[in-house]
């Protein structure tokens, strides 16, 4: 019954998410930004065991994926934003960021990083920023559990895990977990 009901969803709102599918579609052909989305819709697939049609069914169902679309589709948003909104309280302002980007529940995030890495997995209330003028660089593969923030211009190592609700004002090696506040490592991978 539920999988009829999604696909019944998905095929009610086809007229609205067509117009964001053939920008996409478009520009994945002429801006290297735009073709990371197929990663990204890779990884939100495993995530939630989607099989058929994935990226519309993530479009409809997850204003988070959505908001990594816009976000990927640059100024263009504009003109089809309005059918289908992003998440609201996820702020996204990180000039450059990798493949395979996946936001979990992404109420109340901020995402300022000055860079963010592949495969990278982010929950809610998360904060990434600035202090002052500088802003953090994260690696690959970082895990950023619930309620944890990031502030200032450290760097944090690929495969690193970021327990929930830890602060981080110190640079994270390479392969390890970090949690308290303020964050220390207590677990190397």
């Amino acid at each position: 019954m539920k999988k009829t009901f999604s696909k019944l969803q998905i095929i009610l709102n086809f007229p609205r998410i067509l117009p964001v599918w053939f920008i996409y579609k478009i520009l994945r052909l002429i801006k290297p930004e735009v073709r990371k989305i197929d990663t990204d819709v890779n990884v939100w697939k495993k995530w939630k065991s989607v099989n058929s049609m994935p990226f519309f069914y993530l479009f409809v169902k997850f204003p988070e994926f959505r908001s990594v679309v816009y976000y990927r589709i640059g100024i263009i948003k504009f003109l089809v934003k309005w059918l289908y909104q992003p998440l609201k309280s996820l702020y996204i302002s990180t000039p450059q960021i990798g493949d395979g980007l996946m936001i979990q529940h992404g109420f109340s995030t901020i995402i300022a990083a000055e860079k963010l890495g592949a495969n990278c997995r982010i929950f809610q209330q998360v904060t990434i920023g600035y202090n002052g003028d500088k802003r953090p660089i994260i690696g690959d593969n970082v895990i950023v559990c619930c309620g944890a923030k990031i502030i200032g211009g450290v760097t944090i190592g690929n495969n690193v895990t970021i327990g929930a609700n830890a602060v981080v004002c110190k640079d994270v090696p390479d392969n390890c977990v970090v949690a308290g506040v303020p964050a220390k490592i207590i677990r190397r991978i």
